[in-house]
């Protein structure tokens, strides 16, 4: 029987640091950096199948955060 290829979707969050950029899955607490937005998000890709497939289904569930949730929010300085 061939093996089932199954993907999902998961967040990603990226960002500016220095001369690069910073990509986070938040749902794993994984990481990765690229020179460009796109890179990063492909290393961070990358990095994610690697961590699912090396990882023992108890690390994955005890690092799974199902619920996350992006948002702006405003903050009073002063």
């Amino acid at each position: 029987m061939p093996f089932m290829k199954t993907s999902h979707q998961y967040t990603a969050i990226i960002y500016r640091e220095e001369d690069g950029f910073v990509s986070l899955c938040p749902e794993f607490d994984v990481a990765s950096q690229g020179e460009c937005v796109e890179e990063a998000r492909s290393n961070l890709t990358e990095a994610l199948e690697l961590f699912l497939q090396s990882a023992s289904k108890e690390e994955i569930q005890e690092r799974y955060k199902p619920e996350t949730y992006i948002s702006r929010m405003e903050v009073s300085i002063g």
